[in-house]
């Protein structure tokens, strides 16, 4: 069941596809809103706000050192004069630049600030060094904080957190969602495919194949009660139908067997009463009433033979010698023989211009137009017509015989082909189902149709030379020997 399939995975993406978008927007709603209150902006705000106090602390002490300076206030902590070689290496670079003045911050936390002044022009003669303590923790413990905390800002900086977030959700949402999918598809795969098999199974059941069969695999759900239900009825059907054609067979021969017992004892009633006559009039010297009563016997006997040998003729297959005919020449020749029989029915004959060249059984096929020429010139009865016709039909050959006669009930007709009682005064009933099963094992039909002449009309039709119509004989052969 492929469109069961689609529509579970129509029914899961449908499930799920719309939640996921919501999941996402919403999602990356909060991502961005989460990235915008990065503390990394905060920092960097308060790393920038501490480097400009920072600065200007050091500013603010420098100024006031020189102020002091200026103002006699403060006085030098240290001077050098002298050799400039054994001068402290920050006295001796100041004394190389050749400025008046510099700050710069001393001690190993950096927490105060020196002024180095120099005293005389040209080549250095001394060097007064001044120093003032800033206050707090030191300029090196908030350098240090403020690199630390830049650090952070740059790497902050340097990673799109956006992106990277954005990235992984979507990574982990596909990855699920596949997961999910793979998942629905086994499923929808294990429920569709025992329903695939059970209307396979249903096809092969209603196409005639009762011997179908399907292996529930062990399943105690809906669907392997279904399958189990299925083989039940399978072989209930398989049962019915090998019981119906026996009984079909035995109905039939039964069938039969009553025609041919009201046959039989439709001669044997005047027999016996013939004999009964015989022995009672056994004294009389009547040899006219002998000699008549002799001949009802001999006819009655004949009867019974002609209709032994038509029960016999109907229950047994000939053999069938396919030639290649021409079907004009076979009618022309039945037709003839027509006219000797019945010189009293007016025959119309149309034959086709052409040869019709039939692959047939011709003693088959003379029986088959024999006995429709005989029932149509009985029907039209004396000054009644009789109409054959050869045509060519869609690769076939065939012969149409119609008649003038009163037709056909729809009585009749609903069991023409059928092994009936006759209604004719000489008829067993058994003609036209002959003349239908040598029509089959040649590989072709007799089919009524409507009479042009307000009689009946049979219409035979024949395979034409050249073609391959084995299969048609050989179905033809199995049906009647069945």
């Amino acid at each position: 069941m492929k469109s069961i399939r689609n529509r579970l995975m129509l029914f899961f993406l449908a499930a799920t596809l719309v939640p996921l978008a919501v999941t996402l927007a919403i999602t990356s709603r909060l991502l961005e809103h989460s990235i915008s209150m990065n503390p990394s902006r905060q920092l960097d705000v308060t790393s920038q706000a501490l480097e400009q106090t920072g600065r200007a602390l050091y500013q603010t002490a420098c100024d006031a050192l020189r102020a002091e300076v200026q103002a006699g206030r403060r006085t030098a902590s240290s001077a050098w004069i002298g050799d400039p070689a054994s001068w402290p290496a920050e006295v001796r670079e100041f004394a190389e630049t050749g400025d008046l003045s510099r700050f710069h911050l001393a001690g190993a936390k950096r927490d105060r600030v020196e002024y180095l002044v120099r005293d005389g022009q040209g080549s250095p003669s001394s060097v007064a060094v001044y120093s003032r303590p800033i206050g707090g923790p030191g300029m090196q413990a908030l350098a240090d904080q403020l690199s630390r905390s830049r650090t952070l800002v740059e790497k902050a900086n340097s990673a799109d957190l956006r992106r990277g977030y954005t990235l992984t959700l979507l990574v982990i949402a596909a990855g699920v969602w596949v997961v999910a999918f793979a998942s629905v598809f086994w499923l929808a795969r294990r429920v569709s495919r025992p329903m695939e098999e059970l209307t396979g199974g249903l096809r092969r059941l209603a196409g005639g194949d009762l011997s179908a069969r399907l292996d529930p695999r062990g399943s105690d759900d809906e669907v392997g009660a279904a399958m189990r239900a299925f083989n039940h009825t399978a072989r209930q059907l398989q049962d019915s139908q090998a019981r119906l054609v026996q009984v079909t067979r035995v109905a039939s021969w039964q069938t039969l067997a009553r025609k041919m017992a009201h046959e039989v004892k439709n001669s044997l009633t005047p027999i016996r009463l013939t004999v009964e006559e015989i022995v009672a009039r056994r004294s009389d010297r009547d040899e006219v009433f002998f000699e008549q009563a002799a001949q009802i016997v001999v006819d009655e006997v004949k009867t019974l033979e002609r209709r032994v040998r038509a029960f016999t003729s109907f229950a047994c297959e000939p053999p069938v010698e396919l030639l290649d005919v021409d079907l004009n020449q076979l009618f022309e020749e039945r037709l003839s023989l027509l006219r000797a029989s019945h010189p009293d029915v007016y025959c119309d004959v149309q034959m086709a211009s052409e040869p019709l060249n039939a692959h047939i059984d011709p003693d088959l096929v003379k029986g088959v137009l024999t006995n429709l020429l005989d029932n149509a010139a009985q029907a039209a009865g004396p000054g009644g017509m009789v109409l054959g016709r050869s045509f060519a039909l869609n690769g076939k050959v065939g012969i149409e015989i119609h008649d003038s006669g009163p037709g056909l009930s729809a009585q009749a007709k609903a069991s023409l082909f059928e092994p009936t009682i006759s209604f004719k005064k000489a008829g067993m009933g058994l003609g036209l189902s002959i003349a239908k099963r040598s029509a089959m094992l040649v590989g072709g039909d007799i089919v009524l149709v409507d009479g042009e002449l307000g009689g009946a009309a049979f219409r035979v039709l024949l395979p034409g030379a050249g073609e391959d119509h084995s299969a048609d004989h050989a179905i033809a052969s199995r049906t009647y020997r069945g």
